[in-house]
């Protein structure tokens, strides 16, 4: 347009590992989709696609449900755990789902070392028949806020081509990419919220893993992270 520019914001690591509370768990394929705006301070704009920005592979989360909320001392919860040793019922997922629109994304912290990238509000979701359809840590109102950065310098690489994606050295498109490996241990996790009917499993699960955790006790890893721009 006149006072804007468009883009296109992807970045993508296969795969990775997080730490929240007392639990580390490797993390899928996790990818990050966003258009955007230049405006002549060239500062973004972003626009999320429909359902959000941000998909996540699940993953199996390490233990199942007895090493998620088991041992405990609430008789309810103890019953559960008896009975699911050998059970088909412990198996449980994790998938990280959007809590919120992305926000201060930067081009020049994701082409250099050890600066925010982006600010992203998510949450974990807890897949079990037992927790229920509802269980997650963090919310959209309360959420997992991270700010990737690069941990390691980014290898950079450049690609132009014609609007339609055709490589064309003199096109109108230019692709800037980083490679890198990115994290973050700045961010707070809440506590779980929905789990079991009415919540009943809740203080089970925050009890073993360790939430509410403050800033400074979790962490994110992603491997071999691309970070690209086309505009």
């Amino acid at each position: 347009g006149v006072s804007a520019d468009p883009a296109c914001i992807a970045a993508n690591s296969p795969s990775g590992e997080v730490k929240l509370g007392n639990s580390v768990q490797t993390t899928g394929n996790t990818n990050l989709q966003l258009g955007a705006t230049i405006n002549n301070a060239s500062q973004f704009s972003l626009v999320s696609p429909p359902g959000g920005a941000l998909i996540a592979e699940p993953v199996n989360v390490e233990g199942g449900l007895l090493g998620l909320m088991c041992p405990s001392d609430i008789p309810l919860v103890t019953a559960i755990c008896d009975g699911l040793v050998g059970s088909p019922l412990n198996a449980v997922t994790a998938t990280v789902e959007p809590a919120g629109e992305p926000s201060n994304f930067s081009r020049p912290a994701a082409l250099q070392l050890g600066q925010p990238i982006v600010t992203l509000p998510v949450k974990v979701h807890l897949e079990n028949p037992i927790l229920g359809p509802n269980c997650y840590i963090g919310t959209n109102s309360n959420p997992i806020v991270l700010r990737p950065e690069n941990t390691t310098q980014p290898a950079l690489s450049a690609a132009v081509g014609d609007l339609d994606g055709t490589p064309n050295p003199t096109g109108r498109l230019v692709r800037i990419t980083g490679l890198s490996t990115q994290g973050d241990d700045s961010f707070a996790v809440p506590g779980a919220s929905g789990c079991g009917l009415l919540g009943v499993l809740n203080a089970a699960v925050n009890a073993q893993q360790g939430l509410p955790s403050p800033a400074g006790n979790n962490y994110l890893i992603l491997n071999d992270a691309t970070s690209s721009v086309i505009g």
